[in-house]
């Protein structure tokens, strides 16, 4: 158990952004795992239960009692985890465990295009934001989640990320970003 539990801290350290493409039932640890994802779209056939319930276990592993009530709330959450009834797509887009619904035979084709839009972002950028969005789920204040985010774009700002955005827009292209630091900040010596 200790090793499986190790799975979601792992996946919320790998720096890219994690897309899950739910198709069919996501039961117990897979409904965990998928919890893990940054980012969750769900097939129309999509089913999501914490079947440990309903098997004499908890429906708590994997770190579930902690990101399901971040995602959908203690009410959604509990009724979930308490009732071991499943959630079909829909409701589960309502409720926000999941972003987005598609036809069975669209998921991997929209997890694959929303992948490939994010290429087209900072690899620092979409790294940075992902570290942000975990750590400020952990933050209880305002102020401190803000520090965090100031102190990320301005990492940022000091690449020639902006000034390439900028000039793309200005050519009507899309921008290519290299994370590169910016040249002629600091006046010469």
């Amino acid at each position: 158990m200790r090793l499986y539990s190790q799975l979601v801290p792992l996946m919320r350290h790998i720096p890219q952004p994690i897309i899950g493409a739910i198709n069919g039932p996501a039961y117990g640890g897979g409904m965990c795992l998928s919890l893990a994802t940054d980012l969750r779209i769900a097939a129309e056939s999509a089913v999501f239960n914490a079947t440990g319930i309903v098997n004499g276990l908890t429906s708590t592993e994997l770190g579930v009692s902690w990101l399901l009530p971040r995602l959908v709330g203690a009410a959604h959450s509990n009724d979930i985890l308490f009732t071991g009834r499943r959630i079909d797509a829909g409701e589960a887009l309502r409720m926000g465990l999941v972003s987005r619904v598609v036809a069975d035979d669209a998921v991997l084709d929209e997890a694959l295009s929303m992948a490939e839009q994010m290429c087209e972002y900072s690899p620092y950028g979409l790294q940075m934001t992902k570290q942000v969005v975990w750590a400020n789920l952990e933050n209880n204040s305002l102020v401190a989640a803000i520090e965090l985010e100031d102190r990320n774009q301005l990492m940022l700002g000091m690449t020639d990320n902006l000034p390439e955005a900028i000039i793309a827009f200005g050519q009507k292209r899309k921008p290519v970003y290299t994370d590169e630091p910016r040249r002629g900040i600091y006046p010469k010596d």
